[in-house]
């Protein structure tokens, strides 16, 4: 089932079937896979075309249920998200979960480049549970003072600095590498990095401020929320809880199947709706508080949490992800945290027909990891 494919077709129209210098952006969720094709034009992002496929029906699930495929038939939905979405590019990027990848900060004497390059192997293994001959590692030294040009890639978390210096330490397992070079080859696309999502966010989503940001991504599996101060990651969480525990709590609350309580939420989502009577709409209601009350009681222990140990108030939150285009969730956001709410917007930060703009200010929560992966590979350009 693919969703906006028309929205594409629509674009083309506008910017003609662009191909080559455009850049794809992919983003395989739990629930659905997202793809935004842009191009560089005199310094803008043009937006070519976008599109939205649900995963659940290709593994026997109703639309919006999480579901694990396989490398082969993840290619074969985004084969057809690509097709519905009337992508001509070939050359792109792809987003690895944050809860697929394991990053650390590693604490070291200050040495020379070639003492570090022998040190951070050895010591990695103290923090990854597996051989490390099974994962692929990355790293960098952080510098002490923080400079714009690569700010928005990289990550520092809690720990107060030391006085030596400290590596950011990448790993990401093999496996999980090949099943996406599987699926990138499979759909005749020429990958050019492989980024953890939370930079894709951070990147399409965030300004270049200095004061620190909550970034609350709802996903349909799992949310991820995470601190970023000028740039840099400070403090992360993951809730194994999202979109699809809220249908089924919905479903089961009002004795529905799982694809009504899906739509019912996507359509009207925390606001009343004249289809159902008084009662109705309270039980719809008090069904998705249930889950989001708990989520949001998470995020206020993560600003708490980071307020006791830096000192210092978070006072602006962004929630981003396919679960912040549920209606009514910005109004119940502010009143249920002690913070600035935003609804993440990153098709801002490209150039589009202005007839779409309420429509991708819509859908934009759920497309910032795929439109941050191309602006990436634009800035590189």
């Amino acid at each position: 089932m693919a969703l906006l494919g028309k929205l594409g077709e629509m674009l083309s129209s506008v910017f003609g079937k662009g191909g080559e210098g455009s850049v794809l952006g992919i983003d395989i969720g739990a629930s659905s896979a997202k793809i935004v094709q842009l191009r560089a034009s005199r310094g803008s992002a043009i937006l070519e075309t976008y599109g939205e496929i649900a995963l659940g029906p290709y593994g026997g699930q109703p639309v919006g249920k999480a579901v694990k495929l396989t490398p082969e038939k993840t290619a074969e939905a985004l084969a057809d998200l690509m097709k519905e979405a009337n992508i001509t590019a070939r050359s792109g990027s792809m987003s690895i979960p944050f809860s697929s990848s394991l990053i650390s900060v590693l604490e070291f004497p200050k040495v020379d480049k070639d003492a570090l390059k022998r040190m951070v192997p050895i010591e990695a293994r103290k923090y990854i549970p597996m051989p490390i001959s099974e994962v692929t590692l990355d790293w960098f030294v952080i510098p002490e003072e923080e400079g714009e040009k690569s700010a928005f890639d990289r990550v520092q978390p809690a720990p107060a600095r030391p006085k030596g210096q400290e590596v950011l330490l990448v790993a990401i397992h093999n496996e999980t590498l090949n099943a996406y070079k599987t699926i990138t080859e499979s759909s005749g696309i020429r990958a050019e990095f492989y980024e953890i999502e939370i930079f894709s966010v951070i990147r399409s989503s965030l300004s270049h401020g200095i004061a620190p940001v909550l970034v609350v991504d709802l996903g349909a599996a799992t949310t991820k929320m995470y601190v970023v101060e000028r740039g840099i990651v400070r403090l992360t969480h993951l809730v194994t809880a999202g979109g699809q525990q809220m249908t089924e709590t919905l479903a089961r609350s009002l004795n529905w199947e799982f694809e009504k309580a899906e739509r019912v939420k996507r359509e009207r989502g925390l606001n009343d709706s004249s289809a159902y009577s008084t009662d109705e709409n309270d039980r719809i209601k008090t069904a998705m508080l249930s889950t989001l009350s708990r989520l949001f009681s998470e995020v206020n222990r993560v600003l708490l949490s980071y307020g006791q140990r830096y000192n210092k108030n978070v006072s602006h939150v962004v929630l981003a992800g396919g679960g912040a285009e549920l209606p009514g969730l910005a109004s119940y956001a502010k009143e249920a945290l002690s913070a600035e709410i935003a609804i993440a917007d990153p098709f801002a930060r490209t150039e589009a027909p202005a007839f779409l703009g309420d429509v991708l200010r819509e859908i934009g929560p759920g497309f910032s990891v795929s439109v941050g992966l191309v602006l990436r590979e634009l800035r590189a350009q």
